[in-house]
Formats: structure tokens, sequence, C-alpha cells
């Protein structure tokens, strides 16, 4: 399995919105690595974009307190939002984008951390809301 970060961490990742999936295109941003599931001799990545722009209207999403900004290791950040109406799965050891050695910036708090997985669970079983990146 590969090292991966812990769960609630943020790292780099070139995240694709689900609007993107048939358009193409994608940008490094900062996600939250909100679980990272050991799978056999797999390791399944549940990943949650973070952004400095609020969320649309078909989407739902958290505001990230600055204390939450500064753990997290955006503090240059004045407003972030964490997406959690849709994510992107992948595998850590067959990914081409996911980088294990990638730094991890922060992480969010444990309360915080359960705040977001209670806003997210209702979303984790949607097929609308997975974009894969196993593909």
């Amino acid at each position: 399995m590969a090292d991966t970060p812990a769960n609630g961490s943020i790292i780099r990742y070139p995240y694709l919105w689900t609007w993107q999936r048939d358009k193409g295109g994608r940008k490094a941003r900062p996600v939250c690595m909100v679980l990272a599931i050991p799978k056999g001799n797999q390791t399944n990545l549940i990943l949650l974009a973070i952004s400095g722009t609020p969320p649309r209207s078909d989407q739902t999403a958290l505001e990230i307190p600055q204390l939450e900004c500064r753990r997290a290791g955006i503090r240059e950040w004045k407003d972030a939002w964490i997406t959690v109406s849709e994510f992107n799965h992948d595998i850590a050891e067959q990914s081409f984008y996911y980088d294990p050695s990638a730094e991890v910036l922060g992480s969010f708090s444990k309360g915080f951390l359960a705040k977001i997985a209670a806003a997210f669970k209702p979303f984790l079983a949607q097929p609308s809301a997975r974009v894969s990146r196993t593909d």
C-alpha cells in the first residue's frame, strides 16, 4: 500500500469538478484527504475540493473558519469553502494524479473534520457526486 497522509490532511491535487468531467480541464488546488481506505493491496482515496470561491447554487459546501484555514496551511486565503456535494475518487497505487511525496500543507482539526464528514455522508453514495480518477 502507498504511504498516504492521515485523514483530514490537506494536499495539492489536480481536482476535477463534476462539471469538468466531460469538458476536460482541471486545476491543482488544495484538497482535503477525507478518507484513505485500505482495501487489499490498494488504497482508495476520497478527496474534497477546497476553494476560495463561494459555492455555486447547485453545490453544498461548508465555509472554513479562519482558524481551520491556518491549520490547513491556507493562511493567505481570506475566505474558503470545502465542497461536500462532490468528490474525487482515486487509487493511490495506480494514480496518475496523486503524488505520495506531495507536501502536506496542514490538516483540519478533529472537530471540523467531524462536521465535514457529517455534511459529506449523504453524498458519498450518490454516483453523480463521484468523479473517478481511476480511468
